[in-house]
């Protein structure tokens, strides 16, 4: 609700010759935290109590959110105080997501794993369809400064789910030499772990491109009012579209996840499902074929997001975890606010349509050049790195040195 309420506020606050622009600044203002701190985030989930850190930002982040509520609800008049509001709550996010991804493996035996993030997935996107709707009605009904409110309230649900979270997932590691060190050396290894392992560094990638190419959430407030005329309402229907779609395939998922051998190929074509509806919402002038294909591209970007997120899981150790994380989350988070700004500048230079349409073929290219020069992702299967074990043998060279963990540890670390 927020971030679709954010985008809506700061159309309101701006001329139309500066709305593309301002519209692209959200982003900006996100991804700068997340850049910053992301690396030292993954640290933290990995050395301290998971479910204490985001105790920690969860209060910070109802905070910040119930203060741009009464900044709204008082008449703002400007959009640079939405800028640095959202700066502060991306700061708080860069901590709290790779501490809540990693402690989701701890709370459930490995082999349920695909389930359990299917199932994570449908949770997720419910919310995520219901929320926009929900707020374009009270943006039309009431003031945008209600969603703010909302939003500050139902951080009071996670943090109640947080207090009474018992098990495993809450003490997180219980030896103390399990846990990795604070430091900038463990920062460094989890950078060497990412990018010495081909299926996570290109997962990874495919994540950033296509999310940098195809973000066009930014420009949903233009499409609304310029291009289909549908107003507040049919702007927060627009953004419910790919949750919606996201929903659906959520639900398939969670029945199909484990019946599917070829995952690399499945996640590559999902991706390149994602670029051409992405093409096809930017050449549309009518509503219902514009929420159709935003439908389509959060089923395919849920997809990839299913697999993407169980190869990286199932290829991560868990006292690396949040680390692999914290470098994931520059990718994953930095590419669709970096794509905003992308989006929005394209826009105001050469107009919507041409900006979600040139996003949609860069999205294509990019994943056409992963696939093409990574071998292991292409041939991954439910199996796990059935080609990386051929190759090892092929080459006479033991597992280990094949690892990209060979290289990586911290005091007090399990051997690989």
């Amino acid at each position: 609700m927020q971030s679709a309420a954010m985008l809506w506020h700061v159309s309101l606050l701006v001329t139309a010759d500066r709305r593309a622009l301002a519209l692209g600044l959200v982003g900006l203002a996100k991804i700068g935290p997340i850049l910053l701190f992301s690396m030292i985030s993954g640290v933290a989930a990995d050395a301290l109590n998971r479910r204490t850190l985001m105790l920690a930002t969860q209060s910070v982040m109802a905070v910040l959110a119930a203060l741009l509520a009464v900044l709204t609800l008082r008449g703002l008049d400007a959009a640079w105080p939405i800028y640095v509001l959202a700066a502060c709550s991306s700061a708080a996010a860069s901590f709290d997501l790779p501490a809540r991804q990693a402690l989701v493996p701890t709370l459930i035996p490995r082999e349920h794993l695909p389930n359990a993030i299917s199932l994570n997935t449908i949770a997720m996107q419910t919310a995520s369809v219901a929320g926009p709707a929900l707020g374009g009605l009270m943006i039309a009904w009431v003031n945008v400064g209600w969603v703010y409110a909302a939003n500050a309230l139902s951080f009071l649900f996670v943090l109640a789910a947080l207090a009474v979270m018992k098990g495993q997932g809450s003490t997180h590691l219980a030896a103390a030499g399990d846990r990795g060190e604070f430091t900038m050396a463990a920062a460094l290894d989890g950078l060497r772990f990412v990018f010495r392992a081909p299926l996570i560094r290109s997962t990874m990638l495919l994540d950033f491109f296509a999310t940098f190419f195809s973000s066009a959430t930014a420009l949903l407030p233009i499409f609304a009012q310029d291009v289909l005329h549908v107003g507040a309402r049919g702007y927060g229907w627009l953004y419910a579209a790919p949750a919606a779609g996201a929903l659906l395939a959520s639900a398939v998922m969670v029945r199909a996840v484990d019946r599917i051998e070829h995952r690399g190929r499945v996640l590559i074509a999902s991706v390149l499902v994602y670029g051409v509806a992405t093409i096809v919402f930017g050449l549309s002038t009518v509503f219902w074929l514009t929420f159709f294909c935003l439908a389509i591209t959060g089923a395919a970007d849920t997809v990839s997001m299913v697999y993407r997120n169980l190869i990286r899981q199932l290829e991560t150790p868990d006292y690396m975890r949040g680390r692999m994380i914290g470098v994931n989350m520059m990718f994953f988070v930095g590419g669709p606010q970096l794509g905003e700004l992308e989006a929005g500048l394209v826009a105001n230079w050469f107009g919507p349509a041409l900006s979600v349409v040139s996003g949609g073929l860069g999205c294509l290219l990019t994943t056409g050049w992963i696939s093409a020069v990574t071998a292991e992702l292409r041939e991954y299967t439910t199996q796990g790195s059935r080609l990386k074990a051929q190759v090892t043998q092929g080459s006479g060279l033991k597992a280990h040195e094949e690892s990209p963990l060979a290289d990586v540890r911290t005091p007090g670390d399990p051997e690989p």
